[in-house]
């Protein structure tokens, strides 16, 4: 923890909090809070609605992919901004973040990502397959891309970018700022764990719910070890799968798990 000597004024940090997350995952929350909203009002039941993850963009292939590749791109810039924010006065971002260390450390999150993504996977195929037996989430089509060559590439980039953008900004950003405007650990954990919450709802309630409890393992985590690095690892390792396992498993695999 910086020093309060080091840090900018508290207004100027509630400020930050407010316009990151206004032009980022706070603003997301917003639009998913209505979007479940409106799938409730709807004539079709929610469990018989489908959601889109990385949809096509253009039907001219080449288009598609420059693209998704700048979509990819623009959408990591809240996250230089949460950086730039972290530097100020010469404090270091890699160490606020716990991002530096000899190489037994990176090993370590290494082991860390791995196990954060096997306790939160297993559960979370769980919650979808029984949260639609109930009716009350939407099928998640994880990739909308035509089969061309660079579509499997394109699914793990946007892999890495959600783990980046979603752990740099809401663990990372959200509970470092929290913590240095005097907030407890505990605190600053379950904002963050909400706000990550709030933007899944577009998925359903228990979709949200689920990455509540996500998002209080990996703040506690965070706290604990004051490292971001097996966040951000497992993150990716659980949306590559979802984005990924679609197209390798057999679908009569996926129908069996309830998950199709």
């Amino acid at each position: 923890m910086e020093t309060a000597a080091a840090l900018p004024t508290r207004p100027r940090m509630r400020a930050e909090l407010w316009i990151l997350l206004g032009m980022s995952l706070g603003q997301s929350a917003v639009y998913s809070a209505v979007r479940l909203v409106e799938r409730y009002l709807q004539p079709t039941p929610i469990g018989g609605q489908t959601t889109t993850l990385n949809p096509s963009q253009s039907q001219v292939d080449v288009i598609d992919l420059i693209i998704q590749i700048l979509r990819i791109g623009f959408s990591l810039m809240p996250v230089v901004l949460a950086l730039y924010l972290l530097s100020q006065h010469g404090a270091s971002w890699r160490a606020r973040l716990g991002l530096v260390g000899p190489a037994r450390a990176w090993w370590n999150d290494a082991g860390w990502g791995v196990a954060l993504a096997a306790m939160i996977g297993l559960p979370g195929l769980a919650l979808y397959a029984v949260s639609r037996a109930l009716g009350q989430t939407v099928r998640i089509d994880t990739s909308g891309l035509p089969e061309m060559w660079w579509a499997a590439t394109i699914l793990l980039l946007s892999a890495a970018a959600a783990g980046v953008l979603e752990e740099f900004v809401v663990v990372g950003f959200v509970v470092t700022r929290l913590r240095d405007l005097g907030r407890s650990p505990w605190t600053a954990i379950i904002i963050a764990a909400l706000i990550r919450g709030a933007y899944h709802l577009y998925q359903g309630w228990p979709m949200a719910l689920g990455n509540v409890v996500m998002g209080l393992v990996f703040g506690w985590v965070f706290v604990r070890r004051g490292r971001l690095a097996p966040l951000v690892l497992a993150h990716w390792t659980l949306d590559a799968v979802a984005f990924i396992g679609p197209e390798v498993v057999p679908a009569e695999w996926l129908d069996a798990l309830g998950v199709a």
